[in-house]
């Protein structure tokens, strides 16, 4: 059976609930502090990738000043990455992808456009492709 030690701070006077993981490995997590900012995403990493969406964009905003390309059997099922459109003007998004989705419609897109200041959201899903990563995805946000 795991273990939880909880060293409390002793002039706080809040009460904080942990249940400890079913897991053989150690971790150490420092509670939040008084504000709360320390404990999870409460800010999404920005990510500054220049021509095509890359597994280490998965959970970023990847900030855009040009096009970019979401590649084919590269991202896992459940994989997501967000694009903000850094321009003023629209940017288009090459779907590489074997499948790609506009949420809400059932029509593959070659290529999508991403609307001026605009956030896109590309959520990897279904089918498997080379080494079980996805070759389907569906785009959600300021795209047509």
């Amino acid at each position: 059976m795991s273990s939880l030690v909880v060293t409390g701070n002793a002039s706080g006077s809040g009460t904080h609930t942990l249940q400890s993981a079913n897991t053989s490995s150690n971790v150490t997590q420092t509670l939040p502090t008084a504000d709360g900012t320390t404990l999870g995403y409460l800010n999404v990493p920005v990510s500054s990738t220049t021509s095509t969406i890359v597994v280490a964009d998965v959970g970023k905003v990847v900030s855009l000043s040009a096009g970019i390309t979401i590649p084919d059997n590269t991202f896992m099922a459940g994989d997501v990455v967000s694009l903000y459109n850094n321009t003023s003007g629209s940017l288009t998004i090459t779907c590489s992808i074997t499948t790609a989705y506009i949420a809400g419609t059932d029509s593959d897109k070659a290529t999508v456009s991403l609307a001026t200041r605009g956030v896109a959201t590309i959520l990897f899903i279904g089918t498997a492709g080379t080494g079980g990563t996805s070759n389907v995805c569906v785009i959600t946000g300021n795209v047509s």
